[in-house]
């Protein structure tokens, strides 16, 4: 059942740039495809370890800073006289390199963050996001600080015998974010659905039993750790590579902000609640933008919000499955009384 649905979801949202033709309505899309992405990496540290990082913005930025630079190209000074000088790289291989170095950073941030817990943890990652913003807003030379990369080329996928097919229309775009969107999915089902991530609910759940059958804790929720960010990385260089400017505010609160209400809102430590409470919450500012003013959006925008967590205190997901099982129980649970009255009525 479950397979039929997300089967028929992943149709459904294939078929979208074959009858939706307004411009506007799918660069939302695209940008909150982006964004679902980055909630589903979150949700892997939120929801299936319970660790909290309110900084997940900077793994987000780093993917785009790098997928940017490796594709534009650099040249910087050092100390001692010497330059450091990169040639601009196809923009393939830079989405290749975001995944790595924003992996490569969630392996030292979780190294040194996973030995404390709960504020400190958070405060650690907040931390972490505010120093790779400031690094990204004064190294002037490598980053234009404020000024901003401009004129990042869009991703070109190589097509063996045709040359290449470079990814400029939106609906190329759509499509690309669909596909990493649905493989980022499948991982994160697989990792869940493994032996690895019950060591990952056993942690969350009770972390004094999960240590007294043998798992390592650091090790467990570095490793989390690493894919997440990597996921993380993966977006933000689509964002880079679609929008094509980048500057210092890519690494603002707000934007892990959006990433955390997605999770919360759809349902965290459910595979479906990113996904659902991206779109929810992607989509809203766009349908609220024609007939709202700016301050009544984000009153309005909270009042969602807050019902949504009211009616449904699990998310969205969670809560209409456990009210889902209960009809089915309480109907499986009402059939066999019927069946016997109906035999008592019959004649011996």
């Amino acid at each position: 059942m479950r397979i039929a649905v997300t089967v028929l979801a992943v149709a459904a949202l294939a078929s979208v740039p074959l009858w939706l033709r307004d411009p506007y309505l799918l660069n939302a899309l695209i940008t909150t495809g982006i964004f679902v992405i980055g909630a589903m990496s979150l949700n892997l540290l939120l929801g299936f370890t319970g660790q909290l990082s309110l900084g997940h913005i900077a793994f987000f930025g780093i993917g785009a800073y790098v997928s940017a630079l490796t594709s534009l190209g650099f040249d910087i000074g050092l100390p001692g006289d010497f330059r450091l000088v990169h040639a601009p790289w196809p923009p393939i291989a830079g989405f290749v390199l975001a995944i790595l170095i924003a992996g490569l950073c969630g392996y030292f941030v979780g190294l040194l963050s996973f030995r404390v817990r709960g504020a400190y943890f958070v405060i650690v990652t907040i931390s972490f996001a505010e120093v790779v913003r400031l690094v990204a807003l004064n190294w002037v030379e490598l980053t234009q600080g404020p000024l901003a990369l401009t004129n990042i080329p869009s991703i070109a996928l190589p097509l063996p015998g045709f040359g290449e097919l470079t990814l400029r229309t939106k609906m190329h775009n759509y499509y690309l974010v669909l596909v990493v969107a649905l493989i980022a999915y499948l991982l994160i089902a697989r990792l869940v659905h493994s032996h690895f991530g019950r060591a990952m609910r056993g942690l969350m759940e009770n972390e004094t039993l999960a240590v007294s059958v043998g798992i390592d804790v650091t090790r467990t929720l570095t490793i989390a750790a690493v894919i997440s960010a990597a996921i993380a990385g993966a977006a933000g260089s689509l964002y880079a590579h679609y929008i094509r400017i980048i500057d210092p505010e890519v690494f603002a609160f707000i934007n892990t902000v959006t990433m955390v209400i997605m999770v919360i809102s759809g349902g965290k430590g459910s595979l479906a609640g990113p996904v659902i409470g991206g779109l929810i919450f992607g989509l809203l500012p766009v349908a609220l933008r024609p007939v709202m003013a700016p301050e009544a959006q984000w009153i309005a925008y909270g009042g969602v919000l807050i019902a949504i967590l009211f009616v449904l205190p699990r998310g969205i997901v969670p809560s209409l499955a456990l009210r889902l099982g209960r009809r089915r129980s309480r109907g499986g649970a009402l059939a066999p009384v019927a069946l016997s009255e109906t035999a008592a009525k019959e004649p011996a």
